[in-house]
C-alpha cells in the first residue's frame, strides 16, 4: 500500500493516532539516579517497550516506531555500545515469539551493515516470521538517522532513473526506509529533551510533538494516554485555516 505525503494531500485525522513514533530517552539517567550502571536502565527500558507495545494494541494504534539506536550513538563509550548490542540480541531472542503469537509484525530499519552477522540473521529471521501479522507493526530504528534515510532514498531513486535530474516527492517516497507506513501522527520523546535528534526528518513534517520529563523506563500505559490526550487537544490543519477545518468537520 502507498501512503500519501502530508505535504501532498490532507491525511484523515482519526480519534486514535494511527502511527506513534517514540524516542526512548532517559534510560541511562534513570539508572544513574538510582546508583545503578547505565546498562541497568537500558535493560529496564526493554521492559517498558513490552508494556507500550501491549498498550498500543489495546488502544488500536496500528504502527509504533521506536528509535532504539541512532547512527550517532556509536559515539558512546565502547562498553555501553557493546552492551546495547547484546541487549538487542537478547530482546530478539526472547520477544519475537510472543510478538508473533499476538499478531504483531516487527520491522527493523537503518543501516544494518555495521551490525555483526548474528544480529543481522536474528533481524532477518524475526522479520520473516512476523511478515504477515497485521495487528500492530512495530518498527525498531537501529543505526538509523533521518539524513541517512533521505540520502539512501535519493541514491536508489537516481539509480532507478538514470539521466533524470528533476524529481518529485512521489518518486522519492517509495525508497524511504519506512515507505510501508503512514507518516507518524504523534511523536513522543521521553527524558525531558525537546529535539528530534535526526529521527524521521522527512516523515515528521506534520506530526504532533509531545515531550515529557518521564524517563523511558517509567513510561507506561498511563503516560501513553497522557500523550494521546495531548494529541486530542491539537487542531491538525496541514496548512489550512481553522475555519476550513471546522467546515470540513461539519461536512463530514
Amino acid at each position: 500500500m502507498t501512503y500519501l505525503s502530508s505535504t501532498q494531500a490532507v491525511p484523515e485525522v482519526l480519534p486514535v493516532p494511527r502511527h506513534v513514533a517514540v524516542i526512548m530517552d532517559g534510560n541511562g539517567r534513570w539508572a544513574t539516579r538510582r546508583f545503578m550502571p547505565r546498562v541497568a536502565g537500558h535493560a529496564k527500558g526493554v521492559e517498558a517497550v513490552r508494556a507500550i507495545v501491549e498498550a498500543c494494541v489495546e488502544r488500536g494504534i496500528e504502527y509504533l516506531t521506536l528509535f532504539a539506536f541512532s547512527s550517532e550513538n556509536w559515539r558512546r563509550p565502547a562498553e555501553e555500545v557493546s552492551l546495547l548490542m547484546r541487549l538487542f540480541v537478547m530482546a530478539l531472542e526472547r520477544e519475537v515469539a510472543k510478538m508473533h503469537a499476538n499478531g504483531i509484525r516487527l520491522r527493523v530499519v537503518g543501516d544494518l551493515s555495521r551490525f555483526d552477522d548474528k544480529l543481522r540473521r536474528l533481524i532477518a529471521s524475526a522479520e520473516r516470521r512476523t511478515a504477515h501479522n497485521t495487528r500492530l507493526t512495530v518498527t525498531v530504528c537501529a543505526n538509523y538517522g533521518g539524513r541517512w534515510d533521505i540520502m539512501q532514498a535519493i541514491g536508489k531513486m537516481v539509480a532507478q532513473h538514470p539521466g533524470v535530474t528533476d524529481f518529485s516527492e512521489e518518486q522519492l517516497a517509495p525508497h524511504l526506509a519506512m515507505a510501508y507506513a503512514p507518516e507518524p501522527d504523534l511523536f513522543i520523546r521521553t527524558g525531558g529533551e525537546e529535539r528530534i535528534s535526526n529521527f524521521l526528518l522527512w516523515q515528521l513534517a506534520y506530526t504532533e510533538f509531545y515531550f515529557t520529563e518521564t524517563y523511558w523506563p517509567d513510561f507506561n500505559a498511563e503516560e501513553l494516554d497522557k500523550a494521546i490526550d495531548s494529541y486530542h487537544q491539537r487542531e491538525r490543519r496541514f496548512g489550512r485555516t481553522s475555519a476550513q477545518v471546522i467546515e470540513q468537520k461539519k461536512a463530514s
